[in-house]
C-alpha cells in the first residue's frame, strides 16, 4: 500500500469554502478592528466644548423697571430688584446648600423649597438654615443698559442709583 502525499492531492471543494469563511472572518475582525480604532481616534482628536451661558448679560433699561418690581431670570440664576436705594443683583442660589430659590410676588418673599430657608427681597436671611444673605452680583449701567456680571460678587449694600 502506498503512501499518499496530502499535500500534492488536489483540494476539494469543502476545504476551499472553509479556508475562504476563515479568511473572510479574519479580515472582518480586522476590518472591525480598524472601524473601531478609526472611531476612537477621530472622537479623541474633536473638542469636547461645554456651551455654559454668558457671565455678562443685559438686563435691560433702568427706567423700564419699575420701583418695587423684582425680575426673576432663572437661566442666570439672577434676581434683579429695583429697591428705594436703587437697582441691584442678586443670585437666586441659596447660601445654605446651594438649591435654587424662588420668588413669591404674593409676600415679596425668596423661598429655598429644599430646605425652608426664606430671605426678603434684600436678600437677608429672615428665616431657616442659611448661614448668610444671597450673594450680591455686580449690575453697572454701560450704554443706557443694565448690564450683570455673575463673575463678580458685591458688597451687600451695592446699588446702581437711578
Amino acid at each position: 500500500m502506498s503512501l499518499v502525499d496530502d499535500l500534492k492531492a488536489p483540494s476539494t471543494k469543502g476545504e476551499l469554502t472553509r479556508r475562504m469563511a476563515l479568511g473572510g472572518i479574519s479580515a472582518a475582525a480586522l476590518g472591525l478592528a480598524t472601524l473601531g480604532t478609526t472611531v476612537v481616534t477621530v472622537r479623541y482628536m474633536s473638542p469636547n466644548v461645554l456651551f455654559e451661558p454668558a457671565t455678562r448679560f443685559k438686563v435691560g433699561r433702568p427706567e423700564d423697571i419699575p420701583l418695587g418690581t423684582v425680575l426673576v431670570l432663572p437661566e442666570q440664576q439672577t434676581y434683579v430688584v429695583h429697591g428705594p436705594r436703587g437697582i441691584y443683583a442678586m443670585s437666586s442660589v441659596c447660601t445654605h446648600l446651594g438649591c435654587m430659590t424662588r420668588f413669591t410676588e404674593a409676600d415679596k418673599q425668596i423661598r429655598c423649597p429644599c430646605h425652608g430657608s426664606q430671605f426678603n427681597v434684600d436678600g437677608e436671611v429672615v428665616d431657616g438654615p442659611a448661614p448668610k444673605p444671597l450673594n450680591r452680583r455686580l449690575i453697572e449701567l454701560a450704554d443706557g443698559q443694565l448690564v450683570v456680571d455673575l463673575r463678580q460678587s458685591v458688597p451687600q449694600d451695592y446699588v446702581v442709583e437711578v
